[in-house]
C-alpha cells in the first residue's frame, strides 16, 4: 500500500512539472511581441518586394524573439481586411496596417543599389505609440547572391545579436583581388594557360651537358628553352590569400634538339591584394643515365667505351647521352607575381631546384585572356 502511494506521488509530481513547463512555454510565447512584416521596397535588386519581405520574415523568425505573423496568416488577413501592401513602406501606412493585423510591432524598409554598393534600411515601428523605435542602415558590396546573409546581419545588428565578423568583412570590404565571397558564382581565379621559359644548369650537371657525346656528354649549352601548360585549381580562398593546386607538364631542350619531358605538381599560396605567389612541390622528369666509373685520369668510363673493365670496380650512375631512359625526381621552389593588362593576365615566375650535382634555376611567364564570365584579377 505504501509503495502504491509513493508511485502515485511521483506520477503526480511529474504531471505537475509537465503542466508547469507547458504553461511557462505558453506564457513565454504569449509575452512575445507580435510583429508584422509586409513588403520591403526593392530598387535595382533581382528580388520582388514580396520576396524580400518573406526573406526578412524568415530571418526575424530565426531570432525566436517575436511572435511573427505567419506568411499565410498575413495573406489571409490582407485579403480579409482589404489591406494595401503595394507601396506601403512609410510609417503611417505600416501603423494603419499593423492595427488591422493586430500587431504590436511592424517592420519595414528598403533594399537599394547605389553604384557598386547595396544599402539595406530597416525601421522597427511600435504600432500603439505610432513611433519608430529603431532604425538600422547597413552598406554592403553589390553581391546579390548574398542578400540573405546581408538581411541576417542587418537584423542581428538591429536587435543586438552576434554576427560573424569574418562574414561582415567579406561582404563589406573590397580587396584588389577577388575572393570566394565576392565572387559566389565563380570560385576560382583562372590563371591556367601556356608557360614559356628557360632552365639553367650549374655544377656537374652543367659539365655533363657541355661534354662531347663520345665522353657521355650532350654537346649542349647548359641553358635550355622550356614550354608547357599550367593547370591550376583553387581549393581555398579566404581574406587576402588563396591556396592553389598546380599541375605543370613541360618539355625542355627542343631548341637544342632534345626532348626532355617533365611533370611538376605544386601547392601554391597567392596574395589576393598584390598578386604575389609562392609555390613548392615535387617534379618528375625523364633523362638518360648510364652506369660507369672514373679512371685514374678522372675520365668517365662506361660499357660503351672500349677500355671498360666490368669486374672489381664499383660503378656509379650519372647523366650520359649514351645511356638508358630513367625517371628522376626533384623538388622545386617557385615564386612570382601576376600582372594584368586589360583582360590579359600575365604570371611571371622564377624557380630553383636543389640537386647534389648542381642546382637548377629557371624563369617562366604565361598568359591567359579572361572571358566575361570568368573571374578576373583586379
Amino acid at each position: 500500500m505504501k509503495t502504491n502511494f509513493i508511485s502515485m506521488k511521483k506520477m503526480f509530481l511529474l504531471a505537475f512539472a509537465l503542466m508547469s513547463i507547458n504553461m511557462y512555454g505558453q506564457e513565454n510565447k504569449a509575452n512575445k511581441p507580435v510583429i508584422g512584416v509586409l513588403n520591403i521596397d526593392t530598387k535595382g535588386i533581382n528580388m520582388q518586394p514580396d520576396q524580400m519581405g518573406n526573406l526578412l520574415r524568415i530571418e526575424i523568425e530565426k531570432l525566436d524573439t517575436f511572435a511573427v505573423i505567419d506568411r499565410y496568416d498575413a495573406l489571409y488577413l490582407i485579403e480579409k481586411n482589404n489591406i494595401i501592401v503595394n507601396n506601403c513602406y512609410g510609417k503611417i501606412c505600416l501603423v494603419e496596417n499593423g492595427k488591422l493585423l493586430k500587431a504590436d510591432k511592424m517592420i519595414g524598409g528598403s533594399v537599394e543599389i547605389f553604384g557598386d554598393i547595396i544599402i539595406i534600411s530597416l525601421r522597427y515601428i511600435d504600432v500603439k505609440s505610432e513611433s519608430i523605435e529603431k532604425t538600422q542602415v547597413k552598406e554592403f558590396l553589390n553581391l546579390q547572391n548574398e542578400l540573405q546573409s546581408m538581411i541576417k546581419i542587418t537584423v542581428n545588428e538591429m536587435f543586438g545579436y552576434h554576427n560573424d565578423q569574418d562574414l561582415i568583412m567579406r561582404l563589406t570590404k573590397k580587396f584588389n583581388y577577388e575572393n570566394l565571397t565576392t565572387n559566389p558564382d565563380k570560385n576560382i581565379v583562372k590563371l591556367s594557360g601556356p608557360r614559356l621559359g628557360f632552365i639553367t644548369y650549374t655544377g656537374k650537371n652543367a659539365q655533363y651537358l657541355s661534354d662531347a657525346k663520345n665522353k657521355g656528354g650532350f654537346d649542349a649549352f647548359p641553358m635550355m628553352f622550356q614550354f608547357g601548360y599550367q593547370f591550376e585549381k583553387q581549393y581555398l580562398n579566404e581574406g587576402n590569400f588563396q591556396a592553389l593546386f598546380e599541375f605543370v607538364p613541360m618539355i625542355t631542350g627542343l631548341d637544342q634538339g632534345f626532348f626532355v619531358p617533365s611533370v611538376t605538381v605544386m601547392h601554391g599560396l597567392r596574395n589576393n591584394k598584390w598578386g604575389w605567389e609562392f609555390a613548392f612541390g615535387p617534379t618528375i622528369n625523364v633523362n638518360t643515365y648510364a652506369k660507369g666509373y672514373y679512371d685514374s685520369n678522372n675520365n668517365w668510363v662506361t660499357r660503351y667505351d672500349d677500355n671498360f673493365i666490368s669486374e672489381g670496380i664499383p660503378l656509379t650512375e650519372r647523366l650520359d647521352s649514351r645511356g638508358y631512359a630513367k625517371l628522376t625526381t626533384g623538388f622545386i621552389f617557385a615564386c612570382g607575381k601576376t600582372f594584368k593588362s586589360g583582360k590579359l593576365n600575365i604570371p611571371v615566375n622564377v624557380w630553383l631546384r636543389p640537386d647534389k650535382n648542381g642546382w637548377m634555376f629557371g624563369a617562366s611567364f604565361g598568359f591567359n585572356a579572361r572571358k566575361d564570365n570568368d573571374l578576373k584579377l583586379k
